[in-house]
């Protein structure tokens, strides 16, 4: 079998559809490139390995990778990181079809039947500092979280809500905790409650809002600080008894291995459009299990993603994947629901279909 074209489709600005044609007309892969709101220039990327995959067999997978990896010079940064993750999650779509498997039974099998997934609770941004405006923010954030929870959903995350400096006010440091603290009385203590911080803020003020938000038991802080300096976040780490979890913004093992060593993060969020794919998505779990980390693959993005995580998540997460959010424009949890593969009034996706 070889792979006889390569097509891709815009369907957003945050992302596009990779299609890898076989000389078989009923077998194809697909992969999602994307890189939020930049998806065209991941495009290119990957029409540039058009060249090295045409007339390839699409089942040698590993190989593939390592020579998009190891031919560029350039080859872990954002774009070509995507790129290659798109390719090899359209490679893995292929040889699942092939021998008419799902992937989680090509990757070693599952270890559970259902992958648990979580609910975004956000109501967009909010410059704290208006008491009327602030409890209006919190009363409409309450009311999705209440919506999520009567969905069936046992976890949700929220973000901490731009714009936000580097260093902020004491009103601020309250306005959050309030916040945090409206979510969990409204959804109480049999539901886990996580919030990103998307490196909105300097770790010194991020140790003083993880120390605000330690009463209402958070399961995860999601980023307290840029990714960039590793031991920034360390240092953040082990001023709490809170897990701090960051991934999504870090690409191939070799991005991880300090966090790792460092004992920057309990929680590895890996995004499988832009770490490397299914393939290097493995290899970071992997790793993460020698340091005891919890494994939980990154997915704001679009539908073929998403299905791309509920294998590795069948095979490896220990913590919830992302699944659904409340927002305008089609969330791609929306098309597993349709094919019944979502549930509605449950928080898991069945596995093995």
């Amino acid at each position: 079998m070889k792979i006889t074209r390569l097509r891709v489709h815009h369907i957003a600005p945050r992302y596009s559809v990779l299609v890898l044609e076989t000389d078989d007309e009923a077998i194809f892969g697909l992969g999602e490139a994307c890189l939020e709101g930049r998806a065209r220039v991941v495009e290119a990327a990957i029409r540039d390995f058009e060249p090295l995959l045409l007339g390839r067999d699409p089942r040698l997978i590993e190989r593939l990778w390592l020579e998009m990896y190891r031919n560029t010079f350039y080859p872990s940064g954002p774009i070509l990181a995507s790129a290659i993750s798109a390719v090899d999650q359209a490679l893995w779509d292929i040889s699942g079809k092939i021998h008419g498997v799902p992937v989680h039974e090509l990757l070693g099998g599952r270890v559970r039947d259902r992958v648990r997934m979580y609910r975004h609770v956000n109501v967009g941004d909010h410059q704290a500092g208006e008491v009327e405006r602030d409890q209006d923010h919190i009363d409409m954030l309450v009311q999705v979280a209440r919506t999520a929870v009567a969905e069936g959903f046992t976890m949700i995350k929220t973000a901490l809500p731009g714009p936000a400096r580097g260093l902020e006010s004491a009103g601020f440091v309250d306005f959050q905790a309030r916040r945090f603290a409206a979510l969990r009385e409204a959804v109480g203590p049999g539901v886990d409650v996580a919030i990103d911080f998307h490196g909105r803020v300097c770790p010194a003020l991020a140790k003083v809002l993880i120390k605000a938000l330690e009463p209402y038991s958070p399961l995860f802080v999601e980023e307290p600080c840029l990714p960039e300096n590793v031991s920034a976040m360390a240092a953040i780490a082990r001023s709490t008894a809170v897990p701090i979890a960051t991934g999504e913004r870090l690409f191939t093992r070799w991005g991880f291995r300090e966090v790792l060593e460092q004992g920057a993060a309990a929680v590895l969020q890996p995004d499988l459009a832009h770490c490397g794919g299914i393939s290097e998505g493995r290899k970071i779990a992997a790793m993460g299990e020698a340091y005891y980390t919890q494994f939980a693959p990154h997915n704001p993005l679009g539908p073929v993603n998403l299905a791309a995580s509920i294998p590795l998540g069948a095979h490896r997460a220990e913590l919830p994947l992302p699944g659904a959010a409340p927002r305008r424009r089609r969330h791609p949890a929306a098309s597993l629901r349709d094919r019944g593969r979502l549930h509605r009034g449950a928080d898991r996706t069945r596995v093995g279909d």
